[in-house]
């Protein structure tokens, strides 16, 4: 069998500025690493600044000509639009340009699919397309033609992109359908996990800013790791050990970025909800990036929406070995690289630190030779290194108020 050569996408990235938009820079740098990600080869940006983007093709007829010559000369193939195109500026920007125009939804909605690896991910990345696409199957442009094939055509596939909208409608709901199956396993999984009054953490942050690498730091477990966008995608939830016997529940989940097309908010919400119901969130900030302060902002924002913002948070400032300079706005925090030698330790003593604060100070006095019951409440409290002397001794540490009930047996016995 011969085996014929991939031929590389070669794209061009547009961006419009509007007046006040603060994130414009951060945004397009973003969008070239997407690009790179779905791997394409970025040979340049086009930008425009207006007061609003075009109805019709998104940017003004002069740069439309621009883009038109600079096409032809480099033989470009793929144009993406940083914003999200209206299906009629989508399909008169291809028929104006004549190659495959995608957006910014579609390009981080074909990355997805490229992560996913379960099969309730891969479930929810189809969902996602599918409700992006819907509204733009009455254009028949390059793009939605599938004919150009690359970077927007990963997932639903070219058939399934092709049929009518009822059959489309009824694929969603076919897979609504096999979505709730499987979040009632999950809720039925992490109610168990709720019910078992173990710790629960949670690893949030913008995306590639190390949530998995940390996570291999904490349970000495192989999670998926690169330097790229969404390297993770499917939550992952483990033990790690902290103090002791004491262990806690570490979850990581999708990393978050601005402008998360909001079909994929819907699809992963049971994903998100996988990282709702924890004790302790532990916000993950690339230190090394200029840009970490919107991008903390942007997680910030995406849990208050979520409802999650009033959960305790702890903020790591990540990859320290690849700047010297940095100004905190994340309170508690702190500084570290994953890779460097001690991090752990570092790490494991202040989530320990964090856990107190939110737990119950507790003390009573027991014998000791009846110290080896100690050993099932050591699963669920933080002790206090307390030298013995004598016949008798003093424990104390901290305990979740939930737990407090647990403390009974021995506060009854000395009282």
């Amino acid at each position: 069998m011969i085996e014929t050569k991939k031929t590389e996408e070669v794209v061009i990235l547009v961006g419009v500025e509007l007046p006040q938009q603060d994130n414009f820079a951060m945004s397009m740098m973003e969008l070239h690493s997407l690009a790179k990600t779905a791997g394409a080869r970025v040979v340049d940006s086009y930008t425009q600044k207006r007061e609003r983007y075009d109805s019709k093709t998104f940017i003004g007829s002069g740069k439309l000509a621009d883009l038109r010559d600079r096409i032809e000369a480099d033989e470009i193939n793929t144009v993406i639009v940083n914003n999200r195109l209206t299906p009629r500026q989508n399909s008169n920007l291809e028929e104006a340009l004549g190659i495959k125009v995608i957006d910014r939804m579609q390009l981080i909605l074909d990355i997805f699919a490229m992560r996913a690896r379960s099969h309730e991910g891969k479930l929810q990345v189809h969902l996602a397309q599918l409700k992006y696409m819907l509204p733009r199957l009455a254009g028949q442009g390059i793009m939605l033609s599938r004919q150009a094939g690359g970077i927007g055509s990963r997932g639903p596939g070219e058939s399934q992109l092709e049929l009518n909208r009822r059959s489309i409608r009824h694929q969603i709901y076919d897979i609504e359908q096999k979505l709730k199956a499987v979040e009632k396993n999950r809720g039925t999984v992490r109610e168990k996990r709720l019910d078992s009054q173990f710790f629960k953490i949670g690893l949030i942050g913008y995306t590639n800013a190390g949530k998995s690498t940390l996570m291999n730091l904490l349970t000495d477990n192989s999670q998926y790791e690169a330097d790229e966008l969404f390297a993770t995608l499917d939550a992952t939830t483990k033990t790690i050990p902290l103090s002791g016997a004491f262990q806690a529940t570490l979850t990581d989940t999708v990393g978050f970025i601005q402008d998360l097309p909001t079909e994929l908010v819907a699809a992963f919400k049971s994903t998100l909800e996988e990282s709702r119901h924890v004790d302790l969130l532990l916000h993950v900030i690339d230190a090394s990036d200029p840009n970490h302060s919107e991008q903390e902002a942007v997680v910030l924002d995406l849990l208050k929406d979520l409802a999650m913002d009033q959960i305790p948070r702890l903020a790591i400032y990540n990859k320290m070995d690849q700047t010297d300079q940095l100004v905190a706005t994340a309170f508690p925090n702190v500084r570290l690289s994953a890779k460097s030698s001690g991090s752990r330790q570092l790490l494991q003593r202040l989530i320990i630190d964090e856990i107190r604060h939110l737990f119950l100070p507790f003390s009573f006095k027991m014998a000791v030779q009846d110290q080896h019951k100690l050993y099932d409440l050591g699963k669920y409290v933080i002790f206090d290194k307390t030298p013995i002397e004598g016949e008798e001794f003093e424990v104390s540490g901290y305990i979740a108020e939930d737990n407090q009930w647990r403390l009974e047996k021995f506060y009854d016995k000395h009282a």
